[in-house]
């Protein structure tokens, strides 16, 4: 009986947490409830990075319930100097006598502090309550914490026949509103957006988050450009957006080029090549120094590939509308794939939905041999 309450609060503070979704980054999403005698009486969750803590938003929201109370909260309770406070200190001072936690934290410098603290204190802890729920709802947090590289997310609309564009190039539009929708709230969700330089020359996106309803975060916008041979008028370097513009090259790039787009503002960054290719696997490490904790790569065909083809890659986001080209054009994935279909990339824990008339896939990256890590554009 015991449990099911737990789960049955653990979830509401789930749900809470949620509520921070693109707004806390590095942090992780956190929600808390504070339960006295049956009744909520205080609810919170970390509404942006920099602000206060879930704990702390629902102590200040309990007030004087507080004391005696159970708290559940869906990460462990932090104990060291960051932005703010400890909230081990918080939780102390209101007289809660009870903690319920979801997961303990992911980073191997801190695991398990927190709770130590608390009991050590004389609060009554509970670990691993709706963990998988918790561990899917921060996995960038996670992966980012555990191993200093983004969650990547790989996205990619296409009809039936797997083609992105026609054999022309032309890409307006393959889905519906419904599905692009989507991909703007998975912009707004994540750190960093990148795309290859050929899909800033074929379509010229601007890469920020437009929705609605809603108020949308832009990401970081990435561009791959192995010879820095992007178009000076492309809209990713025009001003509007409320993100950095960071260009990804090797060391073939004209020292005039550089100098006129970094006076635009520009981030120019460049990274170490292989064969004449951007080393993917060490951009990644750059990236996560950065603390951009997610990225979603949107395109084109030969920036997918080299992703998967690298292991970069962490799930897949495949919308499909119901239309055929039938003919040529341009692919999802570009480049040799594998000989044999047992050496396909498997994914796992798929999921479909239906937006509109286009259908959604989802699901988690399955790991292959390694075939490389490079990527390069030619401009």
């Amino acid at each position: 009986m015991m449990q099911d309450t737990d789960t049955h609060y653990m979830q509401m503070a789930l749900g809470l947490a949620a509520n921070g979704r693109g707004f806390t980054s590095p942090n992780p999403m956190v929600g808390a409830v504070i339960v006295r005698d049956g009744e909520v009486v205080g609810k919170g969750w970390h509404e942006f990075a920099g602000g206060p803590h879930a704990e702390v938003n629902a102590i200040a929201d309990a007030g004087n319930l507080s004391q005696g109370a159970t708290l559940y909260v869906t990460l462990e309770p932090c104990h060291h100097h960051g932005r703010t406070p400890p909230c081990t200190e918080a939780i102390l001072a209101a007289g809660i006598s009870r903690v319920v936690v979801a997961m303990t934290d992911p980073n191997p410098r801190v695991t398990g502090g927190g709770n130590t603290f608390l009991l050590a204190n004389g609060i009554d802890v509970t670990t691993g309550i709706c963990e998988a729920d918790a561990r899917q709802l921060n996995r960038f947090f996670i992966k980012h914490a555990q191993t200093g590289r983004p969650y990547v997310i790989l996205k990619s609309a296409a009809t039936l026949d797997g083609r992105i564009a026609t054999r022309t190039g032309d890409s307006k539009w393959v889905t519906g509103a419904a599905a692009r929708t989507r991909g703007h709230e998975l912009r707004h969700e994540v750190d960093g957006v990148m795309v290859g330089v050929n899909t800033i020359k074929a379509d010229d996106p601007s890469l920020t988050t437009r929705l609605e309803h809603t108020r949308g975060i832009d990401p970081i916008r990435i561009v791959l450009d192995t010879r820095l041979t992007i178009p000076e008028n492309s809209k990713v370097l025009q001003g509007g957006a409320a993100s950095d513009t960071l260009i990804i090259t090797g060391n073939y790039a004209d020292d005039d080029r550089r100098q006129r787009l970094s006076a635009q503002g520009v981030r120019i960054i460049e990274t170490p090549v292989r064969d004449g290719r951007i080393d993917l696997a060490l951009l990644m490490d750059r990236l996560g120094a950065m603390d951009i904790t997610s990225l979603l790569v949107e395109g084109g065909g030969q920036v997918a590939a080299a992703m998967l083809n690298a292991g970069l890659v962490d799930r897949i986001c495949f919308f499909f509308a119901p239309k055929i080209l039938g003919g040529e054009g341009i692919s999802m994935c570009s480049g040799p794939g594998p000989e044999k279909m047992a050496d396909a990339i498997r994914i796992d824990n798929m999921e479909i939905h239906r937006l509109g008339d286009d259908i959604l896939i989802e699901g988690d990256v399955g790991k292959r041999q390694v075939q490389g890590s490079g990527f390069k554009v030619q401009g």
